[in-house]
């Protein structure tokens, strides 16, 4: 494989650096760097971090090819920065077995845009009736570590209470999406002032928040690894800050259109703004920003929802909940933490990579940049500004609350293990 010169990044934001690699791996990392036949790219103080890790990923495929498949999500994924991301189960079929995980798992080396993890189900067929098949999954050669049934809520006690016990014989991790089914029975946006204004059914906080207080309750009783998706709500931080000061085994993940945008956009009935968990307050957004900036909130999760415009341009009850988010994570996080001094490049590296990396045990991601480790890499431009454009996505959805805003940072490199999936701006 031919050597690559980084010249003059600002490595997680610091002072600009040279960066050598050679092969899959990083060789050097320093000033003045040259080597012979090397392939240079001028980095021209654009930031360099690690490639991004993405817990939260929807690429729908078997199943749903119509809205994404692991090729174009893989791609998405790239051209948005990251060199890895977790595959959601609720699929058809429903990842719950090792066979259909080993499909995904083998779809996303064949892509090659950026490594492929999947999730699996906790029970059969997301019905939260029976446990699945998890000693099997994670013995798989897709190895998978993540359980969830994103998409609907473990809510039975005993069934969550069981997985828990179970993943802990191997150190695995079960992912819950946090919504009390019967509270939610209808709901359409979040429950106050605005619903009531709309006549909207309404989606209330505690829904998720109940779940929530039991599940690290649970944990904390099992002694396992728990791990929240998507949360939403002040409440929701603040349960979560008292189960680590109480020493439990709680990670915590937010996406950035909950750090941005609040339910006041569902007054124009635009269906892409509608998404489970719903749209909240301002007050809710601010104290998911304080949250994970004092990390309390662990990580920054896409929840990556593509869905075909049919199922997007109806009216608002009709219309299927979620957003397409890999393509423009990073451009929002700059937007919401880094420009309102709340993060650092440092630390953005550290929620969108080192840490979700580690919670998914995603060896050879989430690494630093020094000689020695993998060219897991993205390159960015945090001066560039421009208009969201959805029909520049790689996505095969368009389904994006972004379109027409304006959103700071453009990533225009990634690097996968030493390999370019993304050259100034183009996919490779």
């Amino acid at each position: 494989m031919s050597k690559i010169l980084i010249r003059g990044a600002k490595v997680l934001g610091g002072e600009p650096q040279d960066v050598l690699i050679d092969g899959e791996l990083i060789v050097a990392v320093g000033t003045g760097l040259s080597a012979e036949g090397a392939e240079v790219v001028e980095a021209d103080g654009k930031v360099l971090l690690p490639g991004l890790v993405d817990l939260h990923t929807h690429l729908r495929e078997p199943g749903r090819e119509d809205s994404e498949t692991v090729l174009t999500g893989t791609r998405a994924a790239a051209s948005g920065g990251f060199t890895a991301v977790f595959a959601m189960a609720n699929t058809f079929p429903v990842a719950d077995t090792a066979g259909v995980v080993e499909q995904v798992w083998r779809l996303g080396k064949e892509s090659g845009y950026c490594d492929v993890r999947p999730i699996g189900a906790v029970t059969v067929g997301l019905e939260g009736k029976k446990l699945a098949e998890l000693g099997a999954m994670h013995e798989s050669a897709a190895q998978v570590s993540v359980f969830s049934d994103d998409g609907k809520c473990v809510d039975d006690a005993v069934i969550m209470r069981r997985a828990l016990e179970y993943v802990k014989a191997f150190g695995g991790v079960v992912a819950q999406h946090a919504q009390e089914p019967r509270l939610t029975e209808g709901a359409q946006m979040n429950e106050g002032v605005v619903s009531a204004e709309l006549g909207l059914g309404g989606w209330p906080a505690v829904a998720e928040e109940s779940i929530i207080a039991r599940d690290v309750l649970l944990a904390e009783h099992v002694g396992s690894r728990l791990h929240i998706c998507h949360l939403s709500t002040a409440g929701s931080v603040e349960i979560i800050r008292w189960a680590k000061s109480r020493g439990i085994d709680v990670t915590a993940e937010v996406c950035p259109h909950h750090l941005l945008l609040t339910e006041e956009m569902v007054r124009t009935y635009n269906p892409a703004y509608k998404v489970n968990p719903p749209l909240r307050t301002e007050r809710d957004v601010r104290a998911l920003r304080e949250a994970l900036a004092d990390g309390t909130i662990d990580i920054v999760a896409t929840d990556h929802a593509p869905h075909p415009h049919e199922d997007k341009d109806c009216e608002w009850a009709a219309a299927a909940m979620g957003m397409v988010g890999l393509e423009t994570a990073l451009s929002v996080v700059q937007e919401t933490m880094v420009e309102t001094g709340l993060l650092d490049w440092a630390a953005v590296a550290d929620r969108m990579s080192f840490t979700p990396a580690r919670i998914g045990s995603a060896t050879g991601h989430g690494r630093p940049v020094a000689a020695g480790e993998p060219a897991n890499l993205t390159l960015v431009d945090t001066a560039y500004r421009g208009q969201v454009d959805p029909a520049r996505f790689a996505s095969r959805s368009r389904n994006t609350p972004y379109e027409g805003r304006e959103l700071p940072g453009r990533v225009t490199h990634t690097w996968l293990r030493g390999k370019a999936t993304l050259m100034d701006g183009k996919l490779t």
